[in-house]
């Protein structure tokens, strides 16, 4: 009986210690295995480091959806993703929150680890504007100083922005205060139609008659909450993130001069308003007086210059425009184009049936369009 207890004794010693390994080894891995404390959790159980990422509105087949863009090769459809995103970007940008922001980096960490089901190749989808309901859309004209110069050059301008006498340093009454030592002239704004607004890979149509349509290539921000009369300090708060416009103008204007220029004829004729691909969220955009900016035609630059040669910042337009007007969620604000337009050159040159123009604007992206005379196919 007592070799009997012995041997059980010393067969439980057994299984006590391989049962107490078990558990040490379970519990070892279930802690290797735990959230990365960095990790957030993305849609469906996702997980991934949060990521940047850059918003659109895309079209697969017959259904439009927002899209979260990763790598600029890969769409995340958002109304799939369990993320609480809206149908359009427009109404996402009205909803942002830090949750949303934290929801979509993480979900963009996962896709770069991972593409999820109902994730596609961009190639795969069209690209639509971002925003196409804009209750204003404000742009910025002789807003860098070289292109200012190229306009007077031409005859179409008054002066330059470097042009500062007395009527520019009296500012303009509760819209746009001076200190004694600014040399530039005052910012001046003007507005653009909503229907103008197509998207990347659409074509520009060049209407019946004008000959002298030409390009403009501008870093645009967008608008995230109400903007009206705030102190400019606190401006930048308001951003919710950039994306590119092409300012398409008119520059024929009309023979009887009729009340000044038309800017209605010059800037908002349908197509004038080409918009996008992407928007991306002003997390990722450190500092918008620091990008580069190129538009090519046809392969061949015509543009090239940095944001930091804004005669007036993205802070000072924000300020100035919203004391004008109010900027709700998805307006938009274009901040000018540098020297290069078509129109200063000599001899100059203007958009044709047929060309190919695209607009890019460092850490942002390209914007591509075709150019078409109306009836050719549009």
């Amino acid at each position: 009986m007592t070799h009997v207890c012995r041997g059980l004794v010393a067969a439980l010693k057994v299984v006590l210690a391989v049962a107490l390994t078990v558990a040490l080894t379970v519990a070892a891995v279930g802690c290797s295995a735990g959230p990365d404390p960095g990790a957030t959790t993305g849609s469906q159980g996702l997980q991934g480091r949060p990521a940047p990422y850059k918003l659109g509105m895309f079209r697969q087949g017959a259904d439009d959806f927002v899209g979260l863009v990763v790598n600029d090769d890969l769409v995340v459809d958002l109304s799939r993703a369990d993320v609480g995103a809206p149908p359009t970007l427009h109404e996402l940008i009205q909803i942002w929150d830090e949750p949303m922001a934290e929801r979509l980096g993480g979900l963009a960490g996962a896709a770069l680890q991972e593409a999820p089901a109902f994730s596609f190749p961009l190639s795969e989808l069209r690209t639509l504007p971002p925003i196409t309901d804009p209750d204003a859309i404000v742009n910025a004209a002789r807003n860098y100083e070289d292109h200012a110069a190229e306009m007077a050059a031409t005859g179409r301008t008054a002066g330059t922005t470097a042009v500062v006498d007395e009527s520019v340093r009296v500012g303009i009454p509760s819209i746009w205060s001076r200190t004694a030592d600014d040399g530039r002239a005052n910012p001046y704004l003007f507005p653009k139609l909503k229907s103008a607004i197509t998207g990347n890979g659409d074509p520009i149509v060049l209407p019946p008659g004008r000959a002298m349509i030409d390009w403009e290539c501008e870093l645009t921000v967008v608008i995230g909450t109400t903007l009206r009369r705030v102190p400019r300090e606190q401006v930048m708060d308001h951003v919710f993130g950039y994306t590119l416009m092409m300012d398409i103008s008119d520059r024929e204007d009309r023979s009887d001069l009729r009340y000044g220029s038309d800017w209605l004829l010059g800037k908002s004729q349908d197509t004038f308003a080409p918009l996008g691909p992407f928007v991306v969220p002003a997390a990722f955009v450190p500092d918008p007086q620091n990008l580069g900016v190129r538009f090519s035609l046809n392969g061949e630059v015509m543009q090239e210059a940095t944001t930091s040669l804004m005669t007036h910042t993205v802070v000072d337009l924000l300020t100035f425009a919203s004391n004008i007007v109010t900027l709700h969620p998805g307006d938009l604000m274009a901040t000018g184009t540098p020297a290069g337009v078509g129109t200063a050159r000599v001899p100059p040159i203007y958009l044709k049936d047929g060309d190919r123009t695209a607009c890019t604007v460092e850490g942002i992206g390209t914007l591509s369009n075709s150019v078409e005379a109306l009836g050719s196919g549009v």
